[in-house]
């Protein structure tokens, strides 16, 4: 039985090799802006807080610089999409957010050096997360397009499960400089290859490289009542999930509640996206 499994799961990735392309996009996703940085921030704000005397709202509004980076660059971002496709604008996106990840390990007292480095980890973000991967993935897939999206979309939920508790082990046993190097290496280390190897479009032949798409124009989408519809809903629930987690470690921890305990409840809230 085992090795029939085995035998159709080959045929499935030989009639369809787009589950590679999903794979990969599952462990970048994981490793991407949405999960590592929103569900590991509040992990390292005390912390930080205690290493330079730096009080939780001058801290938070590095989340927030990062935040506001995001909603400035996220449709310049999706131009490049269009433009050049996912691997070549997600593959720099990246590296740039792993490399600056890992720099926060050599932080200085000067907030202004905090705040620089969110403000690069927004710039890139969003080319590190679901919008840019989907892009390749939906090309791939027709009939089981909504289970290969979701597969992406649960790796952003795996990371925010897995990420906090991690983040405070590696805090509380090797300090948080080393714990921001060890993470800012796993972007580098897993979702740089992967993407790198698999992440890329459906080839396609010279008919449909011509053929127009169905949809509405740009102007059309923003006179839409379905698309304020969807900005409406997604920018509430933004400000909900992200303005408590970017606390909850913090709060928890003010009442008792053990570091540990703390990255848990964290990880709940992946859990529950998963």
């Amino acid at each position: 039985m085992p090795a029939a499994k085995t035998s159709a799961s080959g045929r499935n990735l030989r009639r369809n090799p787009g589950w590679l392309v999903v794979l990969a996009a599952y462990f970048g996703a994981m490793v991407s802006f949405g999960s590592l940085l929103v569900f590991t921030f509040s992990i390292f704000l005390k912390p930080l807080s205690g290493a330079f005397g730096w009080s939780r709202e001058s801290i938070s509004a590095a989340f927030g610089f990062a935040a506001l980076t995001v909603a400035v660059c996220s449709p310049p971002l999706g131009h490049l999409l269009d433009r050049f496709g996912p691997r070549r604008v997600i593959l720099p996106c990246m590296a740039v957010f792993g490399i600056a990840f890992a720099s926060l390990g050599f932080l200085t007292p000067r907030l202004a050096h905090l705040y620089a480095v969110f403000v690069v980890l927004g710039m890139v973000g969003n080319g590190t997360t679901q919008m840019g991967y989907s892009r390749a993935v939906s090309t791939w897939f027709d009939k089981r397009r909504g289970l290969a999206l979701a597969l992406v979309m649960a790796g952003v939920g795996t990371g925010a499960m897995v990420f906090p508790p991690i983040a405070q082990a590696l805090i509380a046993g090797y300090g948080w400089r080393a714990a921001y190097l060890v993470l800012g290496s796993l972007v580098l280390l897993l979702g740089l290859p992967l993407t790198a190897l698999f992440v890329r479009e459906k080839p396609r032949d010279a008919t449909q490289a011509h053929m127009a798409l169905d949809g509405t124009t740009v102007a059309q989408g923003v006179r839409s009542r379905v698309f304020w519809i969807l900005i409406g809903t997604l920018f509430l629930s933004s400000i909900s999930v992200n303005g408590a987690i970017a606390h909850l470690s913090p709060l928890l921890t003010d009442r008792g509640v053990a570091a540990r305990n703390a990255a848990l409840a964290a990880s709940l809230l992946g859990l529950a996206s998963f």
